[in-house]
């Protein structure tokens, strides 16, 4: 068992639904993983922020460095020390934010539309650059969690990094706490606590990943089977099936198996964008 938290930790995790920031990349990995990841966009010909189509979704099957990410064993200690040690990845968005783009993200839940059974999620949520209340960090509810699934509708999607806008309906924020997270760190938070972000007013970009976690005897409850990748322990259960790691950026083969997870993710879960905010 390599669960790295402190039991006080895991206590506030189950108690406020969010813990963090916790170490994970050194200044070096956070300055490569970052550069990997502009370089694709100026290749592509995009703008900074504007990962072409659906490569924000599922990027680990698109590039090894992000592969490596989402098995980082810092992350993965962590997030053993809540769900145990046999882990599988479920989703993986990035969430980018240009200085003065007016993206935002409103109130939701992540796993309002995951359809996982039980509801025993995790989104790790690593910064590749400066997540502070200035460039639009995350601010949570504590305890929101508690009270289980919330129903979701559909609210404005204009510069909403959520495609369809969905939000919980009356949330005015009161008693939300943002939670900066800086570079190379990550935060811990459950699929059921309320969260959401304001636009980024700084001077450089707000570049978070965001993986979500299950253990092995979580189940989606779709009529159809979706992908996850195994990156700790066993799975017994083989209620996914097998996602294949990219043997180079963005290559042929790569592309094609990206395709087809992303396009039976969606499906399943009605073209809905799960979130990370």
């Amino acid at each position: 068992m390599n669960a790295s938290l402190a039991a006080q930790d895991v206590e506030r995790f189950h108690q406020d639904g969010v813990i963090g920031a916790f170490p994970a990349l050194s200044h070096e990995e956070v300055t490569h993983l970052r550069g990997r990841l502009e370089a694709f966009e100026t290749r592509m010909g995009e703008s900074l922020g504007n990962l072409p189509g659906q490569v924000r979704a599922k990027t680990h099957l698109l590039f090894p460095w992000m592969n490596q990410l989402v098995r980082n064993p810092r992350i993965l200690d962590a997030v053993e020390s809540i769900l145990g040690k046999n882990l599988l990845v479920y989703h993986v968005t990035c969430w980018l934010k240009d200085p003065g783009d007016g993206t935002f993200v409103t109130w939701h839940q992540d796993g309002a539309y995951f359809n996982l059974e039980p509801a025993e999620h995790i989104t790790a949520w690593v910064a590749l650059s400066e997540a502070t209340e200035q460039s639009g960090c995350m601010r949570f509810i504590p305890g929101s969690h508690s009270t289980g699934a919330l129903a979701h509708e559909k609210g404005q999607t204009d510069n909403n990094l959520l495609s369809n806008g969905q939000q919980v309906a009356g949330i005015d924020g009161a008693g939300a706490i943002a939670v900066p997270v800086p570079a190379g760190h990550f935060s811990l938070h459950h699929t059921h606590i309320l969260h959401a972000s304001s636009p980024n007013n700084s001077s450089d970009r707000r570049i978070g990943i965001g993986i979500s976690y299950i253990p092995t005897h979580v189940q989606f409850s779709g009529n159809t089977r979706v992908t996850a990748t195994q990156v700790r322990g066993v799975d017994e259960y083989k209620y996914f099936d097998a996602e294949a790691a990219p043997s180079s950026e963005y290559d042929e083969q790569a592309r094609r198996h990206h395709a087809e997870a992303i396009n039976r993710f969606f499906a399943a879960h009605g073209s809905t964008r799960a979130a990370n905010a």
